[in-house]
């Protein structure tokens, strides 16, 4: 460990001590976190370098430069040569100070750091047989960072999944933090789901009464966008080209995906951490910054802090062969703006409502069972016995009519009595039985709302492809008032001009009431949109104070055509 490092963690430790500061709460720790970056494919290898991204001591200066706030760190703990795989599963003393000369690394440079374990593959496939590995390996990394300050974080397990289903995960997670709060009172910890760690699995997430705790997600839809040409993924090649445009439908699609999970937080009164999310690099480079860019401000908007995926490798935006940054792709990460949105137009191909002449078929197999049960366009479907194969219980519709290299937009209206998750796709009506729209997990809840995802159409044109609910994964009474799927016509976009953007001047802003602008034309016409691209208010502006007062609290853009070009601006409501 440097003498720098030393220093640091020592001096912030005696500084609080001496001038009492309290202990941050886990929202406060969560806003401290910010933006993040994921230091990927380096200890969560088997070994440092056999991946070939073994970590260098200037990445962090690098990192905190560039106005990152915090880095995760992904580490395989359970392989041989790291920790012993029977008992006592002792972990290595050599380990341990690797990666506690990479975490005083990082906190030298004011760096948050959260630290996890990841790839427990023995665990994923055994979760019973290996539970007492697990325990003792989480005994003993809280035992050994025990001293550290609040800026160190815990996450139990990256993407749980397999044999460590959902239930189970539940419980291996609360003991697991039993273990770690008795050298860890007030550590902030990190819980994700299962399986794998996204958003389909929050429905089923049941979090311990603690009070340091803060839910993580992992997002990387569209999947067939964010993982194109990966090589580690069966068919990816065929979704090379598949682009990610920035228009209103496709922001709909992430805030739709969120919903769910924003609700649950509020009412188990828990922050919200996006664990990951990226583009491989063999997206187009102006999709991945589109994307990044939105989501990166999209989360911030939310209240979320972030962790992108990843610093130095296939999604990376440092070189380390070059030393060279993806700058662009940095920039609309942590510096750009929320850029503008594309307005689409769309035209409905199919709209399905569930009463008994509408063509429905439940189709049921055990050890599955459910009825269907059809009235004033509505389907309620009755699980009564689930399964752990969802498409035990599948309702199905055809014909639906898809073009190849087509676009689509699908808006799902449903609920549930219980907290639930379903999962929706349109695809080939016949053997192989496969998708086109890729396995969208839809998050219900008791609430009747609207769910939205999109999916371009690489395969063959099909007049008779089929929609498809898979509803066998939990006991409930799910309810489906309607599906639309509307084909994506055009796109219209525009371009801002950067000189007329830093002439534009908000006062005040953030602004509680009322706001003026300075260094527009006169009778330009401006509207108020909220992050989603949608217009809030429309006036003639001709540089007379503007009333926002009975707007919520968060962000808002400005946006105009004027006759010396486009713009937008940022607005902050308090």
């Amino acid at each position: 460990m440097s003498y720098r490092s030393i220093l640091s963690t020592a001096l912030f430790c005696s500084i609080s001590i001496l001038v009492g500061i309290a202990q941050p709460t886990v929202f406060e720790i969560n806003k401290s976190l910010g933006k993040g970056i994921n230091m990927g494919n380096m200890f969560e290898a088997p070994s440092e370098t056999e991946w070939g991204n073994p970590f260098r001591d200037d990445y962090f200066k690098r990192i905190a430069d560039l106005g990152f706030n915090h880095v995760r760190i992904p580490i395989r703990w359970d392989v041989a040569a790291r920790a012993l795989q029977s008992a006592p599963y002792t972990i290595n003393a050599s380990f341990f100070e690797r990666i506690k000369y990479v975490i005083d690394k990082a906190l030298a440079e004011n760096l948050y750091v959260i630290i996890n374990m990841h790839h427990h593959n023995d665990l994923f496939q055994n979760p019973d047989g290996i539970k007492p590995r697990f325990i003792s390996q989480w005994t003993q990394i809280a035992a050994y960072f025990k001293a550290y300050d609040h800026r160190l974080l815990f996450e139990v397990m990256n993407e749980p999944n397999t044999g460590l289903n959902a239930t189970k995960w539940n419980t291996f997670f609360k003991d697991a933090l039993t273990e770690i709060r008795k050298t860890n009172s007030t550590r902030a910890v990190l819980m994700g789901t299962s399986p794998w760690g996204g958003l389909a699995g929050v429905a089923d997430m049941v979090l311990p009464d603690d009070n340091y705790t803060i839910i993580t997600i992992h997002y990387y839809e569209p999947f067939a966008f964010t993982h194109q040409g990966a090589e580690w993924v069966t068919g990816a090649d065929a979704w090379l080209g598949t682009k990610w445009e920035n228009t209103t439908l496709e922001r709909d699609e992430v805030a739709s995906s969120f919903a769910f999970v924003k609700a649950f937080a509020k009412d188990k009164n828990k922050p919200i951490h996006i664990g990951e999310f990226g583009a491989y690099s063999r997206a187009d480079l102006d999709s991945r910054i589109k994307w990044s860019n939105f989501l990166a401000r999209w989360f911030e908007s939310q209240g979320f802090s972030w962790n992108y995926w990843e610093w130095s490798a296939g999604f990376g935006i440092f070189n380390p062969s070059t030393n060279q940054y993806n700058t662009t792709l940095a920039d609309a990460l942590l510096k750009t703006p929320l850029l503008p949105a594309k307005m689409q137009t769309t035209v409905t191909v199919f709209e399905g409502n569930f009463g008994p002449a509408d063509g429905w078929n439940l189709q049921v197999q055990s050890p599955a069972s459910a009825t269907l049960s059809q009235a004033n366009g509505t389907g309620t479907i009755d699980v009564t016995n689930a399964s752990n194969e969802t498409w035990h219980i599948q309702l199905v519709k055809a014909p639906i009519a898809l073009k190849k290299n087509s676009r689509y937009v699908v808006t799902v209206k449903a609920s549930a009595n219980v907290p639930v998750s379903i999962t929706n796709y349109i695809g080939k009506n016949g053997s192989p039985w496969n998708s086109y729209s890729g396995y969208k997990s839809l998050s219900l809840t008791t609430t009747l709302s609207e769910q939205i995802y999109s999916f371009e159409m690489a395969s063959p044109t099909d007049d008779l492809a089929r929609v498809v609910f898979d509803l066998g994964s939990k006991v409930a009474k799910i309810t489906i008032a309607s599906i639309k799927v509307e084909e994506i016509k055009d796109v219209i976009s525009g371009s801002q001009d950067v000189a007329l953007y830093d002439k534009i001047k908000i006062s005040p802003n953030p602004v509680n009431d009322y706001f003026t602008l300075t260094g527009v034309d006169d009778q330009v016409t401006v509207t108020i949109n909220d992050v989603q691209g949608r217009v809030v208010k429309a006036l003639k502006f001709n540089n007379n104070k503007v009333y926002v007062g009975d707007l919520g609290s968060g962000m808002y853009l400005l946006r105009s055509t004027g006759k010396n070009g486009y713009w937008v601006k940022k607005l902050i409501k308090q």
